[in-house]
């Protein structure tokens, strides 16, 4: 028996694949959460042999649960899904080595058989989400400028980022200006808007 924890938010979808999943012989599952900060507790109390994850979840998300069980529970598999395509998700999900990657809306099928693919060692990324990351262009972003954004994204203004990054004011608003014209964003909404859509943030 292959043991699975599901992480999904929405209980419907949760309640769903649940369902979908407890036909198949070979598949169990041990565990379910509805929000992110349950996530490795859960994962470390049940050691799961996949832990699949929307990346979408509340007070945690996926990538960053995903990320800790990586360092701290290396042995179990990740398979993480997503209702949006966005080629910078992907690749940031490929960067902390999970082993699959799937939309939600795909045939319910291809969830098992992807369980079961990454349990046997093998990646498991989504043809459409694939194609969108090939056609995409990586970041162009720095980690501190992604910081400094991540910040203003959460409604925080310039003084707040400073406080938080340990940095000037001066500094965080050259940041943002820099963002802006990197991004080719008419504004700081605009830059969020379009760095949100991509997957970066």
């Amino acid at each position: 028996m292959i043991r699975v924890l599901l992480a999904e938010d929405m209980h419907m979808v949760r309640g769903a694949l649940i369902a979908l999943l407890q036909l198949e012989q070979d598949i169990e599952i041990v565990a379910e959460v509805d929000t992110g900060d349950k996530i490795i507790p859960m994962v470390a109390k049940h050691r799961p042999d996949v832990a699949v994850i929307d990346i979408d979840m509340p007070v945690m998300d996926g990538l960053t649960a995903a990320d800790e069980i990586r360092e701290t529970m290396p042995e179990i598999r990740i398979l993480m899904l997503t209702s949006l395509a966005r080629p910078g998700t992907l690749r940031r999900a490929l960067s902390l080595r999970v082993d699959g990657f799937l939309l939600k809306d795909a045939p319910p099928d291809q969830l098992a058989d992807a369980i079961r693919d990454v349990m046997a060692g093998k990646r498991v990324v989504d043809s459409q989400l694939a194609l969108a990351a090939w056609d995409s262009g990586a970041c162009p972003l720095t980690d501190r400028e992604l910081g400094v954004l991540k910040q203003a994204a959460k409604g925080a203004d310039a003084a707040e980022i400073a406080k938080s990054l340990s940095l000037s004011v001066g500094t965080v608003r050259n940041y943002l200006t820099t963002i802006i014209t990197k991004l080719n964003a008419r504004n700081r909404i605009d830059a969020i808007r379009i760095a949100d859509d991509a997957g970066w943030l």
